[in-house]
């Protein structure tokens, strides 16, 4: 696919969106009762489901257990249905365990780990349908989760992916705009403070175009911001609904 067929003259992409608009948001918290988090959210038509245990007692080895700080552990998947073809192995392959590595890097930006020392926090996160920006739905549902577990964080930590076609930066690619060779990145930010907690890029960059696309991905996650706040400010509502109830 040519990358001038992913955006029209008229300034319009694939899906009838502008350059800088985010994909539709939809998103529940405390999904699983059974879960200390849980969070389900849709962001176009990319679904990610999280669910957060802990903080606990290290598992397994206690060597692993640090005295100042929680470890954060990360667990990332793909169900065999998310994608058009079937995955043979929907975690522990290559991409599955670099994925995991960037969540746990991400999270331990935000997460306030110093106040659990010896302990350990577990994330998991399952692709449930993939169409593009799966790092950053992840990180998006991830947050969800971890705040409806009651665990203290710096910030909301946001996600966005963007590309660049035609001199445009793009914000919140699809999967047809990721694989019509785009150049992208995908950037996790820590937005009130503007620290960036995580940048992935797999593909290759002018450097003169780098800047451009960094400040359109810290513009698009501060809009993620926005609306993972409301989430929560919703879910906060209805269950102090249910409580007076």
């Amino acid at each position: 696919m040519a990358g001038l067929e992913l955006l029209t003259d008229q300034g319009y992409r694939l899906d009838g969106r502008k350059a800088s608009e985010l994909r539709k948001f939809q998103a529940r918290m405390g999904v699983f009762a059974q879960a200390d988090g849980s969070a389900y959210l849709e962001q176009g038509n990319t679904k990610a489901l999280a669910v957060v245990y802990g903080p606990h007692e290290i598992r397994g080895s206690r060597s692993r257990a640090l005295h100042d700080r929680a470890v954060i552990n990360c667990q990332y998947s793909m169900a065999t249905f998310s994608t058009a073809e079937r995955k043979r192995r929907p975690h522990g392959d290559r991409k599955s365990t670099e994925m995991s590595l960037h969540l746990k890097q991400t999270f331990e930006a935000a997460v306030m780990t110093q106040l659990f020392p010896r302990s350990q926090i577990d994330i998991y996160v399952k692709i449930l349908q993939s169409d593009g920006g799966n790092y950053s739905v992840c990180v998006n549902a991830a947050t969800l989760a971890v705040i409806d577990a009651g665990i203290p964080m710096r910030d909301y930590v946001c996600a966005c992916t963007v590309g660049f076609v035609d001199e445009t930066p793009l914000a919140d690619l699809c999967y047809a705009e990721e694989s019509g060779g785009v150049s992208s990145l995908a950037l996790a930010l820590l937005p009130r403070g503007g620290q960036i907690a995580l940048v992935q890029m797999d593909a290759r960059l002018h450097q003169d175009h780098l800047e451009t696309l960094i400040e359109a991905a810290m513009t698009a996650c501060k809009g993620v911001s926005k609306v993972l706040d409301e989430v929560v400010r919703q879910h906060l509502q209805e269950a102090s609904v249910h409580s007076r109830e």
